[in-house]
């Protein structure tokens, strides 16, 4: 089973993230269940939220990971959901 992170950043912050993305990154590659990542982009090209895939069934890792996050902790995201997927299609 993987899980999904899921987050949406609050209106006006792309500062925030641009400053930050340096050390998001390295959170991001420092962990061995990240499997996919990639910000979601708005109609104008700029990025506006993230997509996180893991491989792994234990949530609570999920949930550590996303506390951890150095976007969370500057306070980007308006609204973060993890969400249990059962992969069909892909490797």
């Amino acid at each position: 089973m993987m899980h999904a992170l899921i987050c949406t950043d609050k209106p006006g912050h792309l500062e925030v993230r641009k400053a930050n993305r340096d050390a998001h990154l390295a959170h991001l590659k420092a962990d061995a269940h990240v499997v996919q990542a990639g910000p979601f982009v708005n109609a104008d090209g700029e990025m506006c939220g993230s997509l996180i895939l893991f491989d792994t069934d234990d949530r609570a890792h999920v949930e550590a990971f996303a506390d951890a996050d150095p976007y969370a902790k500057a306070g980007l995201f308006e609204d973060v959901r993890i969400e249990t997927w059962n992969r069909v299609i892909g490797g």
